[in-house]
């Protein structure tokens, strides 16, 4: 299993800015993609952002233009900008990892990290 460890999260006004960075780390694993989704109360867990190996990102309709995905060189940490936040982007945001190990593919879930936009 790979580790995941979440930062970032927390309290913010309408309009503001949050970032989220999650590190991944681990023995023989090469990252596939990595990710943001997030589960509001009451809903199902739906994809925010995601960002290939090779660097293509994708983005839900909601977020476009607010979000920024980006990663580190090494590509194994990846970041979430969040712009021009609005309480409906209130939920607890999950990082996720596909990877390979040999020919095996994997998919790991790091801890939640809440987000909140209040006034």
């Amino acid at each position: 299993q790979v580790q995941l460890v979440v930062t970032g999260g927390g309290l913010v006004q309408p309009g503001g800015s949050l970032r989220l960075s999650c590190a991944a780390s681990g023995s023989n694993f090469r990252i596939a993609a990595m990710g943001w989704y997030r589960q509001a109360p009451g809903g199902q867990r739906e994809l925010v952002a995601r960002i290939l190996a090779g660097g293509t990102t994708v983005y839900a309709d909601s977020v476009k233009g607010r979000f920024t995905i980006s990663r580190t060189d090494a590509g194994n940490t990846v970041s979430l900008q969040m712009n021009s936040l609005k309480p409906e982007d209130t939920a607890l945001y999950y990082c996720n990892v596909g990877y390979l190990r040999g020919s095996t593919t994997y998919n790991d879930w790091g801890q939640g990290t809440q987000v909140t936009v209040s006034s």
